[in-house]
């Protein structure tokens, strides 16, 4: 089993993908990505400190996660990802279930991937990857929007998608272009954010050892030796 960084397999795939993508795809992936990057706001981003107020979201295995819920005995970690055919989440969920889960798990911090994909489609990238954490979907978009980090594709990766016979909207159940940055969000069980990292790149997602670290400084349990 692969004990590669996240980046370092984020940046196989990517390499990959230069070997084997025809170029125009390749410059409008790559372009939709530096375009994101550059037009980022980190003002509007959840931020170390805020307070979240309560949310609802959908488990895919059914019935509903609440952050009162999830925060009843502890901090809570929160996943944002895109939706469960994406290339790059299909590589990072199965690394977190590897490297951060069995942390979590053992100080009994609950895990959850969120995506705004319809839970009957959303269920499968579980299954796929056997997760042990929950999957959950944010219907609307709603926590994604009140966290400030929802982007909508740019024309011409719209264009390019619908000339392969789809849609984003279509693809997650949403009817909407609207899709979560990779976000990493720890909640304190007072409900107060004490981690958030917000990546605008797709290919650049948050690797576990600082989310273990925030994490095991809130409990206030001591680090491995």
């Amino acid at each position: 089993m692969s004990q590669d960084s996240l980046a370092k397999q984020l940046a196989d795939l990517h390499a990959e993908r230069v070997r084997t993508w025809d170029p125009a795809a390749l410059k409008i992936n790559i372009d939709q990505r530096a375009t994101l990057v550059a037009q980022a706001d980190p003002s509007s981003w959840i931020k170390v400190g805020d307070r979240v107020e309560p949310f609802t979201l959908l488990d895919v295995e059914g019935g509903e996660l609440t952050l009162k819920g999830l925060t009843a005995k502890g901090p809570t970690v929160l996943v944002f990802f895109r939706f469960a055919g994406c290339p790059a989440c299909n590589i990072a969920l199965p690394y977190y279930e590897r490297a951060l889960q069995p942390t979590l798990k053992a100080l009994g911090v609950p895990l959850v991937a969120v995506s705004p994909q319809v839970p009957e489609r959303l269920g499968e990238i579980r299954v796929r990857h056997d997760l042990s954490f929950k999957v959950a979907s944010d219907p609307g978009n709603a926590l994604g929007r009140r966290f400030g980090i929802l982007y909508t594709a740019d024309e011409a990766s719209q264009a390019a998608q619908c000339a392969r016979g789809g849609s984003i909207g279509e693809t997650t159940g949403t009817g909407t272009w609207e899709l979560p940055q990779p976000t990493v969000v720890v909640i304190g069980r007072d409900q107060v954010v004490r981690f958030a990292d917000v990546s605008p790149d797709w290919l650049v997602r948050t690797e576990a050892e600082p989310v273990i670290a925030a994490v095991r400084a809130l409990a206030a349990v001591p680090a491995e030796s």
